[in-house]
């Protein structure tokens, strides 16, 4: 099946870019912004998404690098998923992201996908709003009034929609580093089998004492509910504690309180409760074993 017929735009800065999105199209259609395409494409073509206009961002420079800034990491929204996970500063100072890229899609996808366009996409079962969400990232945005910086926690609302308003532009999102004494990361996901994307997928960081006991933990989980979330449930019960397994399964139990669970063909909602669980407590002992 083809798209239907839209406008198409290639601004070459990102003014033209929040230019285009504030004028939106004259008959009151709905304006896209393209950039890897790895998602967006295809709900074309299966026209499942039929915008007026397309504000491609392929030759907006300004959205794209990596760099160092205070605590954290800050990726360029336009930035792909192989620069990312090829970038020394991301390897040494955010491996959650390596680990969990490198579970995203096939090569293809890594190559033209990007770290912003998953991010506004908000597909319920993407794998990197988890991790945005653990690593506390701050998603920033450019529009006809100004930039703003939006919490991740805030960020993702409901099924495949964020806080960003439609004249708005994901231009960046800074990452907290985890490369500290005693912190260890990890992305653990079960894979739909044709697709690729997380049933369910959980990012976990794990901060420890020096005498191994739970300093602080932050969860993310995806996949299991219609939008990315923070399990502080189960970050309370194990801080201050030793992850021995009594402690864990008991903690897990707690990881989807507050999740309206989703449920399809391939995976009922009680099963991604299991999952969730089974996911959080193999994330949680991973990323111990790394912090020690």
């Amino acid at each position: 099946m083809y798209a239907t017929d839209f406008a198409y735009h290639a601004p070459a800065s990102l003014r033209e870019v929040v230019a285009l999105l504030q004028q939106g199209d004259p008959n009151g259609g709905e304006v896209k912004v393209l950039a890897g395409g790895q998602s967006l494409i295809p709900l074309l073509k299966l026209r499942m998404a039929a915008p007026a206009a397309l504000v491609d961002l392929r030759n907006v420079a300004e959205l794209r690098g990596i760099s160092e800034e205070g605590d954290g990491v800050v990726i360029g929204a336009a930035t792909t998923y192989f620069q990312t996970i090829d970038s020394p500063v991301v390897q040494r100072r955010c491996p959650l992201l390596v680990q969990a890229i490198s579970q995203v899609g096939d090569p293809q996808v890594r190559a033209r996908g990007t770290v912003g366009g998953s991010l506004a996409h908000a597909d319920p079962a993407g794998d990197l709003p988890a991790v945005a969400v653990a690593l506390d990232a701050e998603l920033r945005a450019v529009g006809p009034n100004g930039q703003r910086t939006i919490a991740a926690k805030d960020f993702f609302v409901d099924l495949l929609t964020t806080s960003l308003d439609p004249a708005e532009v994901l231009t960046a999102v800074k990452f907290a580093a985890t490369d500290r004494p005693h912190t260890g990361t990890s992305y653990q996901k079960h894979r739909h089998p044709a697709s690729g994307y997380a049933v369910v997928g959980v990012a976990a960081v794990v901060m420890l004492n020096d005498d191994g006991t739970v300093q602080a933990a932050r969860i993310g989980v995806t996949g299991a509910g219609a939008h990315a979330a923070r399990a502080s449930g189960v970050e309370q019960a194990i801080a201050g504690k030793t992850l021995d397994d009594a402690t864990l399964t008991s903690a897990v139990a707690s990881v989807t309180d507050g999740m309206e669970l989703m449920s399809d063909t391939y995976a009922s909602s009680e099963y991604r409760a299991h999952l969730a669980r089974v996911l959080t407590k193999r994330a949680l002992l991973d990323a111990a074993a790394r912090a020690r």
